[in-house]
This record gives structure tokens, C-alpha cells and sequence, in this order.
């Protein structure tokens, strides 16, 4: 019986699920994993010793041509002070509105000229609304 089971599980999958595998990273995690690297003042055989890695791996992973296993990436992610989550895709522009937010957090405009949704008032300010 549970031979049966596994036989027809094994056959019938269905056929438009197609199994992905990145090539590398996305061009954005690579761009904030690279900047946080230098915002550290570390060269890649750094950043390599502390994870555990050969300076060339970590120059693969930032040039795009090594695709790290997901352990490896949680390991450079953690080093530099980061984190992976899952966000449900609905709440995805909040949290990337809160991740724009604190990246300016001086209160300048951010880069692309987008401001962010909400404001603390500024106790200081003595315009009227």
C-alpha cells in the first residue's frame, strides 16, 4: 500500500510546476550584501574569515557566479548584521517603506525622490496644520 502511495505520487505531479534554481542572488540582496560589507571597511578574505569561507567564494557570491546554499547565506547575512525573513507578499511595500524609512532616518529625501507615508512631528515646528 504505501509503495503504491509513492509510485503514484512520484508520477503524478503536476507538470506546471516547474522546480526553479537561481543562477545567483538578485542584483538588490548582492548591492546591500556588497555595501554592507564596505560600510564594515572589510575586504572579502574578512568577511570570507569570519564565515568560514575562502576569499573567492565571497567574490563569486558578489559577482553573481556562485549561488550560495541557503545556510552560507544566512551566515554572511547574520555576520553583517542582517537578517532573512518571510514576508507575506500583501505586507511587502510596508516593510520596504520601513526599511526606506530607517535608512534615512536624518530625514532627508529619499533617493528616489520617494517620501515615506507617515512623519513624526517635528516638536520644534511651529507651523499650524
Amino acid at each position: 500500500m504505501i509503495c503504491n502511495t509513492i509510485s503514484w505520487i512520484d508520477f503524478h505531479v503536476p507538470t506546471h510546476i516547474k522546480p526553479t534554481r537561481l543562477t545567483g542572488l538578485p542584483a538588490d540582496v548582492v548591492r546591500d550584501l556588497i555595501a554592507a560589507r564596505k560600510a564594515r571597511a572589510w575586504s572579502q578574505a574578512e568577511l570570507g574569515r569570519r564565515v568560514g569561507l575562502p576569499q573567492v567564494h565571497i567574490s563569486g557570491i558578489e559577482t553573481g557566479k556562485v549561488a550560495p546554499r541557503f545556510n552560507t547565506l544566512l551566515d554572511l547575512v547574520r555576520v553583517l548584521d542582517y537578517d532573512l525573513l518571510l514576508v507575506p507578499r500583501p505586507l511587502v511595500p510596508a516593510v520596504q517603506s520601513l526599511i526606506r524609512d530607517q535608512r534615512h532616518a536624518d530625514g532627508s529625501a529619499a533617493d528616489d525622490g520617494e517620501r515615506p507615508l507617515y512623519a513624526v512631528d517635528d516638536p520644534g515646528d511651529d507651523r499650524e496644520s
